[in-house]
């Protein structure tokens, strides 16, 4: 799996770094001639960037001939670009070698990326039998075109359901769905930015897929820094009015801080008094394994908050449907800017998904993944312990990852790659930030998606990397 890390807080800009990067392996025929390339969607979510900074690599580098482009079958290694095939058995062997079996480093890999769900425990049996049933029983009109708010089968489930486990509160009317929570932020910044200042008030550190989002909409991103309670509503601009603030407020991403009521009372008066929206993204809030789960801030104030959720997490990413809900004024709109965007998302797989809520299976899949990411998360948490006893564990409350910090460590570039040279990929931070320099000390580790005997092994090649890095 091809993957590299990139420096935010260089000079060098980050398609330069990403040319660069995928230049050099060719040369030095890492990326063999022929050779398909991962797509730009894959290779730009590998190494945390936008999909827009891959392209334009990609772009460059076909134009000095090291790639080429096959007619719907991808992107591939142009013969001739190699500069050093006389030592091609010289690499195969000392690759090997570092991955201490004959099939490579790639092979081995353990990857800690968080929000992954665990994809072996998803429902298949029930979900196919709900899936026949629904085609079978369906009223004709559901093969049509449909609206494009979604059903209303589901939207009623719910907007029940989220008024008892999130305590939201709206009625269905106000609920659109979307196909995943990226469409659905996707067009509220479409909807919202622009109408005052053009900034967002955003988390930070925060991933690569929200600043994209928002910078794609032509919106200055204003970063607001995060401790371990969440944003913090004092370093919010005192002489700017946003269009909105984005907040992750149940377990911030990717510290993992639950934000206290004190703090989100602050920031529904910041935003009262500047009269903008709050945008409340919760995107995996029903996994809270200590104490009981926050409820949403939408429920403090329903007609300032835009309440932003998906079943991603839950059930699995392929399942892409997520939702809005909206403060009534904004609701046509919004509406429209979805018809526009797809019409309306898949009627088929929403019916499926409102009976699996109606009948009681989705709080039961619910409770049985809590239960195995608490298992999975203990494992980690012990591993970490008996192998990093300096580290500092943070956000481990809820959700499917967790945040660690070394003291006496700084997760550079180099020990990015000899970590990843052990067969394991982590996550910096410092990535995340918008202003570098906070978080050099820490890295993110899922474990949402891992069996507990892969995540021992992987903090055990973690220390190894670590020690290496120290003792050379």
């Amino acid at each position: 799996m091809l993957w590299f890390a990139v420096d935010r807080s260089a000079a060098v800009p980050l398609t330069a770094q990403v040319y660069g990067q995928m230049r050099s392996r060719i040369l030095r025929q890492e990326l063999a001639e022929g050779e398909r390339l991962p797509s730009s969607r894959e290779l730009a979510t590998r190494i945390g960037v936008s999909r827009n900074v891959v392209l334009e690599a990609y772009e460059r580098l076909a134009a000095e001939g090291f790639v080429e482009g096959r007619p719907q079958s991808g992107t591939y290694v142009a013969p001739g670009s190699s500069f050093e095939r006389h030592k091609e058995t010289e690499r195969k062997n000392a690759f090997s070698a570092v991955a201490g079996t004959g099939s490579g480093v790639e092979d081995a890999a353990i990857d800690f990326r968080a929000a992954h769900p665990a994809a072996d425990y998803f429902p298949r049996t029930v979900w196919g039998r709900l899936a026949k049933e629904v085609c079978l029983d369906a009223p004709e009109r559901v093969f049509g075109y449909t609206r494009a708010e979604g059903v209303p089968e589901l939207r009623s489930v719910l907007a029940r359901y989220l008024l008892q486990a999130r305590g939201v509160r709206c009625h269905p009317d106000q609920i659109v769905i979307t196909s995943g929570a990226t469409q659905a932020l996707h067009l509220i910044t479409e909807l919202l930015s622009g109408q005052t200042s053009g900034c967002v008030a955003v988390e930070d550190p925060v991933t690569d897929e929200m600043r994209a989002i928002f910078t794609y909409a032509g919106s200055t991103v204003l970063p607001v820094p995060v401790d371990d309670k969440g944003m913090i509503p004092e370093e919010l601009p005192a002489n700017e009015k946003p269009d909105f603030i984005f907040v992750i407020p149940s377990h911030q991403f990717p510290l993992g801080g639950t934000m206290p009521i004190q703090r989100r009372i602050q920031l529904l008066e910041y935003a009262r008094l500047r009269d903008c929206y709050i945008v409340e993204d919760d995107y995996d809030s029903e996994f809270t394994y200590e104490g009981t789960a926050v409820h949403s801030m939408q429920g403090l104030e329903p007609e300032r908050v835009v309440y932003v959720g998906t079943f991603s997490k839950i059930l699995s990413p392929a399942l892409r449907i997520g939702y809005a809900v909206l403060p009534e004024r904004l609701i046509p709109e919004y509406r429209r800017l979805k018809w526009f965007a797809d019409r309306h998302t898949s009627a088929l797989e929403q019916l499926i998904l409102a009976r699996f809520m109606e009948e009681g299976y989705f709080e039961r899949h619910i409770r049985r993944m809590k239960k195995i990411y608490r298992q999975r998360r203990e494992a980690l948490v012990r591993s970490l312990r008996q192998e990093l006893p300096q580290a500092k564990i943070l956000g481990q409350s809820a959700g499917m990852h967790l945040v660690v910090e070394l003291p006496d460590t700084r997760f550079t570039r180099e020990l990015l790659e000899g970590i990843r040279a052990e067969g394991v990929q982590v996550y910096a931070v410092e990535h995340y930030a918008l202003r570098p320099g906070r978080h050099e000390r820490q890295i993110v580790m899922g474990y949402g998606g891992l069996t507990a005997e892969l995540i021992r092994e992987g903090v055990v090649r973690l220390r190894r990397a670590i020690s290496r890095h120290h003792n050379p």
